[in-house]
């Protein structure tokens, strides 16, 4: 049996603290168990071993995690520093937490923390370091927070406060940093605020502050980051920000006057973010002199004058976005290399279009939304925005909408019916569509309806919107937020929708100010989130819906200019530069069609991003090879880490594997489910890319040549972990799936070494209304069911039994066969009933675990072989299985030797037949293929021998 080692301090903890921090767990339901495994206890002395040593306290896996400081008379140990962060721990903050009156840094983000912060906070006079954001907390901020003067660090975004800011916070004279977006906060920020001279970072945005912004931020010397995004301030920038020469990173949106002459002096600006602030006067002509500028976006503004060619050659810039504003001129003749997204749209661009624009890489658009659009056969049109074709109940037909919008770019139907532009990196797309060649407008061309959609978890949801001529219906739905009592829902969208009507055009604008949570569930995560459009005539059209002529079409489309009228001789040139980059696209348009049917149409690569990112696919970062195609390794632009899994081009069977591994894995997530990025294809080339995780996977942790030395709790909660994850798939997510090949290679392991189920490419969808489906047997010989092997019936417990194989793995430290082993050792099922039936289980413990719980040991054994029982209908679901392995509930059902390994005959087809159910939870599902027989031919079954040996499957 496992024994936690201690190492003891050389004092002892404060009486009084180690009684509230025993307190504070045991209302939080953390137990004993996932502390100790941290290497300190809460039972005993908590100045103890990890909490005393050099853990780094910052390390992501620690939590919850604690450190001391000893050094105080009479050996008396002190709690500094406490962290409760990630655990999702619901409720209100326990008053014990305020007597911890030594702390220095005191970390709760990313839970479900209720009710308010309380003014016992003022207690923490040596607190340094105060995290509570992404949480649910309400209430005013209290003015104790003032007392907390040796603060350096203050976040509370993310949650439900209300009131304003407290003036007392401008006594925290020695304040670096504070993240309050989202918070709930409003009013004038307080003046007392003007003493905080020492602040680098500031984060406001989505919040209810009013008035000016304060001129005294400008004496704020050392600031380096500040973001005011989406508040309601009144009037300009202050010219005294021209004083902040280490300001970074500016993003303020939202006011109603101003120029651009403060920021003649911030030659430090990497990011310049001024959306939508009515920002009139021209772009400073020494915008040149702004070396450091990677991302600079005057959107949505008066901007008037020439657009600087110095722009286009800043060395470092990469997003260039002046939409919507009244700038002119023509485009540079060369641009830097390293510009690659440009959003010059809604403006009077005019001139000739230089060669660069039709770079491989480049992401421009130039488009005013004045198409002249030719009709269809119907007055009625849809469109289903990110998926495929679909007829309505109401028996209209949305059309697909599968294009690769990213950042400043647009796309125009084939049919020239409608077109979408994107104004921006991602948060405002435009949708422009002609259903008749004419109607009666009854509106001012100029006048928009306007909506707000503001959703804390938008799931299903239908906006209509009627504007004289036409009614437009409006559908969304969310995929990214969730539901309950957890901080992934604490996510929030808001943003605009105008609606606007004029001669044969409706447009339908979705913009995004700045309002609702960026980072939650995960950055990015913000912005308009639309399924649907749907539009619909308040008329009989008393002219002809006629397509007009091809000729007619190709000279009436009018891209990259404002004007509705200008000369045919750009129109040429323009047709001519449209021809030139849909020819580019043309190799890869028909792919589009292999994502019909995907739900959430996941985020499409460049495929030159993904070699850059790869070093050129080099063998070095090869982390391995599968049936699907080899897996590298790849670290983006932005520094994120990835994995890219790459089709071999001759594999007709994979390219049905990766739309499955898509179209399954873009519709769950979960902390034990793998996350995956986007995909790209490029003519043959398929590839998929997903997070990458240090640790690789299982099966080579467990028994491969770099095995990983894992001890017996990690063991266990990478078994847990494993269980959660298939309990999400078959029991939780909104659609319901099979993984189909659940096996010990299938499971990765991050840095932290939880487990994340990878690799869906043979995954099924499956209907509760059926006890099975029939489909050719696929998966890996050693983890397949009897019953899914030998008659191709699947229902989720055949992911149950390959779970209970990969059990008895992590618990043996041994594949589930091996030949060079003892003839009743090689096959490891086989060996596991010998032992249990002789009341020797321990035996089974991989003989690198030197101390174990035996408790721990004998409950998992028992569990994995009750998921291996013959019939379906006798093993567990995973939520029970889940249960199980916590304790919750006891394994007492009656498990019995399985047939399958006491030579029993597999000609028997009653063996096989369809059982109902006792649960719900034990429902199977989906419909019956066409063929019952197995995929592979040569798959020989042999009586004699187990069928996890005598099935041949790949």
């Amino acid at each position: 049996m496992m024994m936690a080692v201690v190492v003891r301090a050389q004092g002892t903890t404060d009486p009084l603290e180690a009684r509230a921090i025993n307190e504070l767990f045991r209302k939080w339901g953390i137990l004993e168990d996932s502390v100790t495994q941290m290497g300190w206890n809460i039972s005993g002395e908590p100045c103890s071993g990890a909490a005393v040593n050099s853990t780094d306290f910052e390390a992501l896996s620690y939590s919850p995690g604690l450190k001391c400081n000893c050094n105080f008379p009479n050996s008396t140990c002190h709690i500094t520093q406490l962290k409760i962060s990630g655990l999702d721990i619901v409720g209100p903050i326990p008053e014990e937490l305020w007597s911890l009156t030594y702390l220095i840094n005191l970390k709760l983000e990313v839970n479900y923390l209720t009710g308010p912060l309380s003014p016992s906070i003022g207690n923490l006079t040596r607190m340094q370091y105060l995290t509570v954001g992404i949480n649910a907390l309400s209430g005013e901020l209290p003015r104790e927070l003032g007392r907390l003067t040796d603060l350096r660090s203050l976040a509370f975004g993310t949650n439900n406060f209300s009131g304003s800011l407290p003036s007392e916070i401008g006594n925290l004279r020695r304040l670096e940093q504070i993240y309050m977006d989202s918070s709930g906060v409003g009013g004038e920020i307080p003046s007392t605020f003007a003493n905080l001279q020492k602040l680098v970072t500031v984060w406001g945005s989505d919040n209810k502050f009013t008035g000016k912004i304060p001129d005294f931020i400008g004496n704020w010397s050392q600031l380096q980051a500040l973001r005011l995004e989406g508040n309601s301030f009144e009037g300009s920038i202050p010219l005294t920000f021209s004083r902040l020469a280490s300001l970074r990173d500016l993003r303020i949106s939202g006011l109603s006057d101003g120029t651009l002459d403060f920021i003649k002096d911030l030659k430090s600006l990497g990011v310049l973010i001024l959306r939508n602030n009515k920002i009139s006067g021209s772009i400073p002509t020494d915008i040149g002199n702004y070396q450091n500028l990677t991302r600079l976006d005057l959107s949505f503004n008066r901007l008037t004058g020439k657009i600087p060619r110095e722009l286009f050659n800043l060395p470092q810039l990469s997003f260039l976005f002046l939409g919507n504003n009244s700038l002119y001129g023509a485009l540079p003749d060369v641009k830097s290399a390293a510009l690659s997204n440009i959003d010059l749209s809604y403006n009077e661009v005019s001139g000739t279009l230089p060669s660069w624009v039709n770079e491989q890489n480049l992401q421009i658009n130039l488009v005013v939304n004045n198409f002249t659009l030719g009709g269809s056969g119907s007055s009625n049109f849809g469109i289903n925005c990110g998926g495929p074709p679909i007829t309505s109940s109401s028996q209209i037909v949305h059309e697909k909408d599968l294009e690769a919008i990213g950042p400043a770019t647009y796309y125009l139907t084939s049919e020239r019916r409608w077109g979408v532009s994107n104004a921006g990196q991602r948060e405002n797309p435009v949708y422009v569509a002609s259903t008749t060649r004419q109607f009666t407008n009854t509106l001012d061309p100029e006048l928009f309806r306007t909506a707000r959609i503001s959703a804390g978890s938008l799931r299903y949801y239908g906006l209509g919107l009627e504007n004289g001529n036409y009614t437009v219906s409006l559908h969304f739905a969310e995929l990214q937020i969730e539901d309950g009592l957890t901080w992934r829902s604490r996510g929030r969208r808001v943003f605009d929708i105008y609606l606007q009507v004029s001669n044969n055009y409706i447009e339908v604008h979705l913009f995004w100010s700045g309002k609702g949570t960026c980072c939650v569930p995960q950055e990015g995560t913000y912005g308009p989130l639309i399924s649907a459009i749907t539009a619909t005539p308040n008329f009989i059209p008393s002219v002809s819906n006629t397509p007009p002529s091809t000729k007619k079409n190709r000279t009436s489309l009018m891209v990259g200019i404002v004007v509705p009228v200008a000369v045919v001789s750009f129109l040429s040139l323009l047709a001519l530069f449209i021809f030139l980059h849909r020819r580019k696209r043309q190799d890869t348009s028909d792919n589009y069609d292999e994502f019909l049917g995907i739900d959430a149409r996941p985020y499409t690569f460049a495929y030159e991003h993904l070699k850059a990112a790869t070093n050129g696919f080099s063998p070095e970062n090869k982390l391995g090879e599968g049936g699907f195609g080899p897996v590298y390794k790849g670290t983006l632009e932005d520094g994120r880490v990835i994995a890219v899994k790459q089709l071999s081009v001759a594999s007709q069977h994979g390219k049905s594997q990766f739309i499955a591994e898509i179209a399954t894995i873009s519709a769950v997530q979960h902390r034990n489910l793998v996350k995956l990025y986007g995909c790209c294809i490029d003519g043959e080339k398929r590839l998929l890319v997903y997070e990458h995780l240090e640790n690789r996977s299982l099966d080579q942790a467990l028994f491969g040549n770099k095995k990983l030395s894992l001890n017996w709790p990690t063991r266990f909660e990478i078994c847990l972990g494993i269980a959660r994850g298939l309990a999400y798939l078959h029991e939780e997510s909104r659609i319901r799936i099979v993984h189909r090949d659940v096996k010990a290679s299938n499971v990765l392991l991050d840095s932290d070494l939880s487990p994340k189920i990878s690799d869906f490419g043979l995954a099924k969808l499956y209907d509760d209304k059926k006890t099975h489906m029939s489909t050719r047997v696929a998966g890996t010989v050693g983890y397949l069911a009897p019953e899914y092997a030998m008659r191709g019936h699947l229902t989720e417990k055949a992911d149950v039994f390959g779970f209970g194989v990969v059990a008895l793995e992590i618990i043996s430290g041994r594949p589930n066969s091996d030949s060079s082993l003892e003839d009743d050792k090689i096959f490891l099922l086989e060996w596991a009933w010998n032992l249990h039936e002789a009341n020797k289980e321990v035996e089974l413990v991989d003989e690198e675990l030197s101390e174990f719980d035996e408790n721990e040991v004998k409950r998992g054994i028992n569990v994995a072989l009750l998921c291996t029982q013959t019939l379906p209908t006798q093993r567990p679901s995973m939520s029970r299985v889940v249960a199980m392995l916590s304790g919750d509930i006891e394994a007492t059902r009656y498990i019995s030797r399985p047939e399958y390994l006491t030579g029993w005959s597999f000609n028997d087809a009653t063996i096989f037949k369809d059982v109902s159910p006792t649960s719900g939870s034990d429902i199977i599902t989906a419909s019956r293929s066409k063929s019952n027989r197995m995929v592979s031919p040569h798959s020989p079954i042999h009586d004699s021998q187990p069928i996890l040996n005598g099935i041949n499957i790949t």
